[in-house]
């Protein structure tokens, strides 16, 4: 599909002001294409590899969720209800653009090639960090709150002094754009116009606080009002996603500064698996949002495109396939070699922390002789 068959970023530029209060949208919750999704030229084949990338990612999610409840993990932060949100987004990147998640993208990480083992290793306790960010142009999980947008905003002053047209994407949430780090983010970069994408996945909950608890104006005006291009999209309608995120970035790489996308979706399951999300919302709320379904909404766009039901079989299997191997591949996780991390403390040698290792191997072998 050329550009020319798609909409351009002038017309994104008038159909989406700063004072509207519904988000764009191709799809709607029933499966059938909206006005603007009448307008937009489908390409079958991304809607299929978007579908195929949102359901395994989901097996992913329901997999970890058994695993960390038969204590096999330590913790778990599902990505159920916003897998639209992340792989739409992550197709309209290019492959040498940058990405810093925060610690929910397992749908993301994945569209990058990070392996079941790499995602869980971290969440099992056996490894900081479970690759190695330069291998896929997407760092790991930031874990302190809205840390990675300045991440980002940093990197993305070194992509400028190189040069070249690389785009910096960093996802966080509504609980995190309510941080001092994420406003900083938004104003360093706009203020030294960095080639900047942030993605906000506004799921609804900071934990148990609601949007209209957190602030009073939207993340997209938020944003705007620091001098970003905003978006603002139906984060369940992987179709809208892909194409805003693809209009955003494709304006960064111009010239024209940072964006915001503000994606409307919302979190399924609880923040985490310590958390109950029963104790703060109302069980009507989920409910409603079930039926709002991102991979029920996309699998009725391909079935009336005419995907044969052969495609949806086969990727039960490999569904199936997927499952196996998370399971084989957690419970093959090596648990952590404590001495390392005495190595690591220092880039030379440290007379104190020498004498810690040696204290800890002194330890570990009086446990091993059952001394």
């Amino acid at each position: 599909m050329t550009i020319d068959q798609r909409h351009t970023a002038e017309h994104f530029e008038v159909s989406w002001t700063l004072d509207r209060t519904t988000p764009i949208q191709f799809v709607a919750p029933d499966g059938e294409l909206t006005e603007a999704g009448r307008r937009y030229d489908i390409d079958p084949q991304l809607a299929r590899t978007l579908y195929r990338d949102m359901f395994r990612a989901r097996r992913l999610d329901r997999e970890a969720l058994s695993l960390q409840r038969q204590g096999e993990l330590g913790l778990w932060l599902q990505s159920w209800g916003q897998e639209a949100a992340q792989v739409g987004s992550m197709h309209a990147l290019d492959s040498d653009d940058f990405v810093f998640p925060s610690y929910r993208e397992h749908a993301a990480a994945m569209v990058r090639g990070v392996t079941p083992t790499q995602l869980l290793t971290q969440w099992r306790g056996a490894t900081h960090a479970g690759w190695d960010p330069a291998d896929y142009r997407f760092h790991f999980y930031s874990l302190v709150l809205g840390t990675q947008t300045l991440h980002a905003t940093g990197y993305a002053m070194g992509c400028r002094l190189d040069g070249g047209d690389t785009v910096v994407a960093t996802y966080f949430g509504d609980g995190a754009a309510s941080q001092g780090d994420v406003s900083e983010a938004f104003n360093w970069a706009a203020a030294r116009s960095l080639p900047v994408l942030f993605f906000c996945q506004n799921n609804q909950w900071a934990i148990s606080t609601p949007p209209e608890l957190q602030y009073r104006a939207p993340v997209y005006q938020r944003a705007a009002g620091f001098g970003l291009r905003s978006f603002y999209v139906d984060g369940n309608d992987a179709l809208a996603v892909h194409e805003v995120t693809r209009v955003a970035a494709q304006s960064i790489r111009d010239g024209g500064g940072p964006a915001l996308v503000e994606a409307v979706t919302f979190r399924m399951a609880g923040h985490s698996t310590s958390d109950d999300p029963g104790k703060y919302r109302d069980p009507a709320e989920l409910d409603a949002w079930q039926l709002r379904d991102p991979l029920l909404r996309l699998r009725h766009v391909l079935v009336t495109l005419g995907t044969p039901n052969s495609f949806f079989t086969e990727l039960d299997d490999e569904a199936e396939a997927l499952a196996v191997e998370v399971r084989a591949a957690c419970r093959a996780i090596e648990p952590p070699d404590l001495d390392r991390s005495f190595a690591d403390a220092y880039v030379q040698p440290h007379v104190l922390v020498d004498k810690e290792r040696l204290s800890h191997r002194i330890f570990v072998e009086s446990m091993r002789v059952g001394v």
